[in-house]
């Protein structure tokens, strides 16, 4: 792995590259995006792409952190709220209503990676794993409030819980992406939610 870049102008160049190399894989996936592509898009010689990068790969697992990312930034404040039964809804809402926006395209970014390299590249699944496992530690965090503050049972089991939510994200966008159809994705969390509020204190 290249050393990252000390100055300013070696760091906005890097985000660069990492930027135009995110959009070439969107478009044209891990393995059918070039190295030429993406100096081009990002006004980079090649010289400058293994200045910063060591191979493809390197420039992979750049890609990969950045998606972690992007995905985990997009929910931050609604991440925020997940100790109330209002913001656990609403971080389910808003996920729906993104991929209504999206018209069921695009899935999970992450999931996406995964599928195209997760099955060659070790260290890019690494990677990718470590951000299911914020995202997972996102959900954990919020219904550990929910538990301390008295919203749910003493034996509700938080780790499940939140493995299993994000286990229906997972489901829900991929079965969304397949059927164009974001109803997918709010039925798998309805289920989540549901099972949640199984392990709801009684009033």
């Amino acid at each position: 792995m290249a050393a990252s870049p000390v100055t300013e102008q070696g760091r906005r160049t890097r985000l660069r590259i990492v930027a135009a190399a995110a959009d070439v894989v969107a478009e044209k996936g891990a393995l059918g995006a070039s190295l030429d592509e993406v100096g081009a898009r990002a006004a980079a010689s090649r010289s400058q792409l293994y200045h910063y990068f060591d191979n493809k790969t390197d420039l992979l697992r750049a890609v990969a952190e950045a998606t972690n990312d992007t995905v985990l930034d997009g929910q931050r404040a609604l991440f925020a709220g997940l100790g109330t039964w209002t913001g656990l809804e609403q971080w389910a809402d808003a996920l729906v209503e993104f991929q209504n926006q999206r018209g069921g395209r695009g899935g999970c970014p992450i999931a996406n990676l995964v599928g195209q390299v997760g099955e060659h590249e070790d260290e890019i699944r690494a990677v990718l794993a470590s951000g299911f496992e914020r995202w997972e530690a996102e959900i954990r965090s919020g219904l550990t409030a929910m538990l301390a503050a008295g919203e749910l049972r003493p034996d509700a089991d938080v780790d499940w819980l939140a493995a299993s939510t994000l286990a229906s994200v997972q489901g829900g966008l991929m079965l969304t992406q397949a059927r164009r159809d974001p109803g997918m994705l709010r039925q798998a969390l309805d289920g989540a939610l549901a099972l949640i509020r199984a392990h709801r204190t009684t009033a």
